[in-house]
């Protein structure tokens, strides 16, 4: 038992006036002679002995009376709190991110949470909740009901210690409240850990939602797998988790006019194929039919007619190489010998390739530097007499570390950068037993190898990349190398070739950086647009003169296809899927992680938080008692004998 005004138990003190009184008034009865005693003898006896007990019993109840008034005044209560006054404050996390799409017991994990949190937060409660993409700070169930209603999914979760961390900073700095952080999530698990450092002014709740089945099905991926003059062969990528499933339909739509279905027998993976044509605008969706996660139930690709990526070649040496490697299906591929160069052609390119030119002059550095500036890329293969100065006047403008002497010394090429974006899907898996392709002879250069691509067996650069430009650091050609014999020679050059101009993917994912080029030329103050129905956008993007380059990251917010257009002029579609991390149902033991208390349901955290707080006031019974104790020192007095 606690009091509210404990400084007034000193009044008990007073308890010792009733006593004293008491003393006096037990002053010892004096004999009266008298003629005859015999007869009230007896009669004395018995009345000396009722009115001793009779004062005891007075001044039991009048002590116990005051002292119940005294304690009345105290304020007793009992309370699991050491103060009286302690004030609480609530911050709930409420993930909503998709895997809280899973079904429960009454509904989604997410609309039962919400549910809860309205049915056991008093209205006007002053409480701050946040989600993934939602801020409710401050605030009451009341102000933010509708709010929590209509809370839609998000396609992202935060990562569990900026979960803890951002709720620790919506508290006050106020140290004599409670301060309870609950996080309500199914807690799935993510390339993150979930733990809890212990904090002894926070008190940090885990509420794991569990969902009823832990079963999904979702179509991972499609990607083209085969290309021929006249057809696509569209390879589709599904993932159970789950029990296996003999037939699964899955159903492609051009817009919205089903093209064709299929069905798959599944167990943990399987792969099924599409043909369409291939010179033809597609719009496509694919679907399957599954009851748990929805979300990842659809996948939006498109197939806009290729854009042709412009290189051009300006060649001291045969390009048959180049030729083989940038065909008319991709590429719009264009030879020029160096003598015959025309300058008013670079602009117009994508990819500008320097085959093994023996001179650089300052014009032709001027000009590549402009072109690159200008969102272009430049391929440098030099040759074994090269005027070193001029090409290192050119390295200069790119950061590109200058060449030394020609050293005439056999060297393998042993180093792959697997982890460079130019090599991006082109590996299965790291290879270390391959034919090493060599050189005769090469230029010395002290290029870091985060820049290099390919390397030789003492590290230093055969090919590196800076800014816009990619260098090779000896000549290829025949005599000097058989790198164009290797099998690395396609799958470089081709993808220097494709990323200079990224003419689009399949598909994009949200919540991510994405960068696009739109082969365009734009007129002064002309703005590129995306377009989604009657929703449309600005997004970021950057004008060249022969093309702009895009940039998403937070739109579009839902999947689906979108338009690029220049005011009223469309030019091409883009889709975007959501991320399918979510789709990994699987789970973090919560039991094992130290420093929080769990609870099984929202209803029982809060019912918890609101018993730590709640006080139980006695003085109302303590004024009962003394009331109690008037009438028993009343009756005393008018009816003991």
């Amino acid at each position: 038992m606690q009091f509210k005004h404990p400084e007034l138990l000193y009044a008990l003190l007073l308890l010792i006036i009733p006593i004293i009184v008491h003393l006096f008034q037990l002053r010892k009865f004096k004999s009266v002679p008298f003629t005859n005693v015999q007869f009230l003898k007896e009669l004395t006896i018995q009345t000396r002995k009722s009115s001793q007990i009779k004062k005891w019993l007075t001044l039991i109840t009048r002590m116990l009376l005051l002292a119940c008034v005294i304690i009345a005044f105290a304020q007793p209560y009992i309370s699991n709190s050491d103060s009286f006054n302690t004030k609480s404050e609530t911050v709930i996390y409420l993930d909503n991110s998709f895997s809280m799409q899973s079904p429960s017991n009454n509904g989604s994990l997410l609309n039962t949470a919400i549910q809860d949190i309205i049915e056991n937060i008093d209205e006007n409660e002053q409480i701050s909740i946040f989600t993934n993409d939602a801020n409710f700070n401050k605030t009451s169930i009341k102000a933010i009901k509708n709010d929590l209603i209509q809370l839609k999914h998000s396609p992202s979760q935060l990562a569990y210690d900026a979960t803890i961390l951002k709720g620790k900073k919506l508290f006050s700095n106020d140290e004599s409240s409670i301060k309870n952080l609950v996080l309500v999530s199914d807690f799935q698990q993510k390339n993150e850990n979930l733990t809890a450092t212990n904090d002894s002014l926070i008190n940090l709740k885990l509420v794991q939602l569990k969902p009823s089945n832990q079963s999904n099905i979702s179509i991972d991926s499609v990607y083209i797998s085969k290309t021929t003059v006249e057809n696509l062969e569209l390879s589709v990528r599904i993932k159970n988790q789950g029990d296996a499933i003999e037939t699964l339909p899955v159903s492609l739509f051009n817009d919205d006019k089903l093209i064709a279905k299929t069905a798959v027998s599944i167990t943990d993976e399987a792969t099924t194929s599409f043909t369409i044509p291939t010179n033809s605008i597609f719009n496509g969706r694919l679907v399957i039919d599954d009851s748990n996660l929805q979300y990842d139930n659809t996948l939006y690709f498109n197939i806009d007619q290729r854009e042709k990526i412009n290189v051009l070649a300006i060649n001291e040496t045969d390009d048959t190489f180049l030729q083989k490697i940038y065909t008319s299906d991709e590429f719009q591929y264009t030879a020029s010998n160096f003598s015959a160069l025309n300058y008013n052609t670079l602009e117009q390119q994508n990819l500008i390739i320097l085959n093994e030119l023996k001179d650089i002059p300052n014009s032709l550095t001027t000009a590549l530097k402009a072109f690159t500036d200008n969102g272009g890329k430049l391929l440098i293969i030099p040759s074994n007499t090269i005027r070193v100065n001029n090409y290192n006047q050119l390295f200069n403008g790119y950061g590109l570390s200058n060449f030394g002497g020609l050293n005439s010394v056999e060297k393998k090429i042993t180093t792959i950068n697997y982890s460079h974006p130019l090599l991006t899907n082109v590996f299965d898996k790291r290879v270390t037993n391959f034919q090493y392709p060599k050189v005769n002879a090469f230029y010395a250069n002290a290029t870091p190898s985060v820049s290099s691509i390919l390397s030789f067996e003492d590290g230093s650069s055969f090919l590196a990349k800076s800014g816009n430009a990619f260098r090779f650091s000896a000549a290829i050609e025949s005599k000097n190398s058989n790198f164009k014999n290797s099998p690395l020679i396609v799958p470089v050059l081709y993808n220097i070739g494709k990323q200079s101009l990224k003419t689009g993917n399949l598909y994009y994912t949200i919540g991510e950086e994405n960068t696009i080029d739109v082969a365009t030329q734009l007129q002064q103050d002309d703005i590129l647009t995306l377009v989604n129905g009657e929703n449309s956008v600005i997004p970021l993007q950057q004008t060249y003169d022969n093309k702009v380059e895009l940039t998403t990251n937070t739109y579009p917010d839902v999947a689906g296809i979108v338009s690029v257009k220049n005011k009223a002029a469309f030019l091409k579609n883009l889709s975007f899927n959501f991320n399918r991390s979510e789709s990994n149902l699987n789970y973090f033991d919560t039991q094992n992680i130290t420093n929080t208390s769990l609870d099984n349901s929202v209803a029982s955290a809060i019912s918890d938080i609101k018993s730590a707080t709640n006080v139980n006031e006695l003085w109302k019974w303590f004024v009962i008692f003394a009331v109690i104790f008037l009438i028993i020192e009343m009756l005393i007095l008018k009816f003991l004998k």
